[in-house]
């Protein structure tokens, strides 16, 4: 299904030139096979990368353009292994909500020097601005992708499992209220008692502060590099297509836009 969508975009007629920003870790690992498929299918495939990366490898399926970064494979498995031990902890909820904000921080911190790296690559960006492509397939956790499909005036297609502190779902436009659909770290399930609706309306208020410490760098340097004020929302918002990693086997309920389209799970 997702092949056949991505096609469906590209054109059914000739080949499509498919610019790939992705973002590490399982993020990669699943986006790597439909990659994979579309160059089987004789799409060209352009992968941007940075040169230090847990799963991002040259491969003989696309073509590799890579950046340096100012830190090492090191540091990044560190800042990797800090946010999973975060996302798994036990006990108390408001110890477990601050460890996953740092674990997350350190994590967002390496992506948006990155990120920074790419846009600041002068000679990468002028390749991708004279490189004709049809379309830019990201996974926007990292938003980098997004500033550059609108740089580049892309049509961009997200490959998403979801956006800490749900910002995708703002930008999606699909109802999401708290009366009816459970918030991280609240334990609840979709049958709640009034209390229980009332705790999963407070913990829809850290998450302000959570979007904003994770995606403000990012409206930070959009705004930069594209030379007007614009903020990770926005550019969301310009999504053409949304294949939402999601199974509703596991997954409570909610309206979905139409350009959104549930493709399973990892």
């Amino acid at each position: 299904l997702v092949v056949v969508l991505l096609l469906s975009l590209l054109g059914l007629a000739a080949a499509g030139r498919l610019l790939v920003v992705p973002a590490d870790g399982s993020h990669w690992l699943s986006m790597r096979e439909v990659v994979d498929m579309l160059q089987q299918k004789g799409h060209e495939v352009v992968v941007v990368a940075p040169e230090v990366s847990l799963h991002i490898k040259p491969s003989k399926n696309f073509v590799m353009k890579m950046y340096s970064v100012p830190y090492t494979e090191e540091e990044m498995e560190k800042a990797f292994q800090a946010f999973f031990r975060a996302s798994f902890e036990e006990g108390w909820i408001f110890k477990r909500f601050f460890k996953a904000y740092k674990g997350m921080k350190i994590l967002t911190d390496c992506w948006v020097t990155s990120c920074e790296q790419l846009l600041q690559n002068k000679e990468l960006i002028r390749y991708l601005e004279e490189t004709k492509f049809d379309a830019l397939l990201t996974d926007p956790v990292v938003p980098c992708g997004l500033i550059l499909a609108e740089h580049l005036s892309l049509p961009s297609v997200y490959f998403l499992r979801g956006v800490p502190c749900g910002l995708d779902l703002d930008a999606r436009l699909c109802p999401n209220p708290p009366s009816y659909v459970p918030r991280v770290f609240t334990d609840n399930t979709d049958r709640m008692s009034f209390l229980q609706r009332v705790k999963n309306l407070l913990f829809d208020i850290p998450l302000i502060f959570l979007c904003d410490f994770a995606f403000q760098p990012y409206s930070k340097l959009a705004s930069e590099f594209l030379q007007r004020e614009v903020t990770v929302q926005d550019l969301l918002r310009k999504g053409s297509v949304w294949l939402l990693r999601s199974e509703f086997v596991l997954e409570y309920p909610r309206p979905l836009m139409p350009n959104i389209i549930p493709i399973g799970g990892v």
